[in-house]
């Protein structure tokens, strides 16, 4: 199915409630060897990916782990779906311990040639609300691609940064992110999937764990500021059992560059505002 004959799904609509608990704070805080915050105070950025996932009964995923598409999301051929980047407004917090919703509305369908074949990108907007109030935007950027061997190297070297933080992103770190987001995609968790069926040599980190991680990095070099936006987007793959560094630098007053990668280069580039 074309780009064009999609524009039907452009403007579609899904709204999601979630109690931000206590419950599952624990479990994601433990993933990331945390302290786990308490009721009314703010949930840590990021980690609202872990809330608002509409469980979906195994019969109801594609062979992929995803839920089946043709739903809330498109329908894209045989093609693999990649989470490609962010792009996220920070207007306040969610608070721990309240309900809260989010409206997730399809803003636009393109399809583009790259260098490995037809790339299909869905835009998806996601509002986050408490108490009728807008906390935060998420922007997602979705790409369907064809099956084609991953860049596993962009042959550059990472700057050295301001600060850096060393990750060793083990089996079980990835299980237990796929877990807290209740993430179906096997290619997190299953090796026989993701070396026989999507041909990587091995388990991938998730995007926005990597995200997380990254912004976890900047805000420990900067505890005393505000984060205003963050913007992600992915280069290429990390894989399991192969540490990485997650760092950046200061651009100027305001604004700050930050990265991941390892010694093939980097993986994913963000840009951060903030005061």
């Amino acid at each position: 199915m074309s780009a064009q004959d999609l524009t039907s799904w452009v403007g579609k609509t899904e709204q999601a409630h979630e109690f931000i608990s206590f419950n599952l704070l624990k479990r994601i805080a433990a993933t990331f060897d945390e302290p786990v915050p308490g009721p009314n105070e703010a949930l840590p950025l990021l980690w609202h990916w872990c809330f608002f996932q509409e469980p979906v009964v195994e019969s109801a995923l594609g062979e992929d782990g995803h839920p089946a598409r043709g739903g809330f999301l498109p329908p894209a051929d045989d093609r693999n779906r990649m989470w490609a980047g962010s792009r996220l407004e920070f207007f306040q917090p969610l608070r721990v311990g309240a309900e809260a919703s989010r409206l997730s509305t399809i803003t636009q369908i393109e399809e583009k040639l790259g260098r490995t074949g037809k790339l299909l990108f869905v835009t998806v907007r996601h509002d986050y609300l408490q108490d009728g109030t807008l906390c935060l935007r998420d922007v997602q950027d979705i790409v369907y691609r064809q099956a084609t061997p991953p860049k596993l190297s962009n042959g550059e070297a990472l700057d050295d940064g301001q600060w850096s933080e060393r990750i060793s992103p083990s089996p079980v770190l990835l299980f237990r992110y796929s877990a807290v987001t209740f993430n179906g995609h096997r290619i997190h968790y299953d090796v026989p999937y993701v070396t026989q069926v999507e041909h990587y040599p091995q388990l991938v980190v998730h995007g926005p764990l990597i995200a997380t991680l990254n912004l976890r990095a900047f805000c420990r070099a900067h505890p005393q500021v505000r984060v205003r936006s963050f913007s992600f987007r992915g280069v290429r793959p990390l894989l399991a059992g192969a540490p990485f560094q997650v760092g950046g630098r200061i651009l100027g007053p305001g604004h700050a560059q930050v990265w991941a990668g390892n010694e093939s280069g980097a993986a994913q580039l963000a840009h951060v505002t903030f005061d």
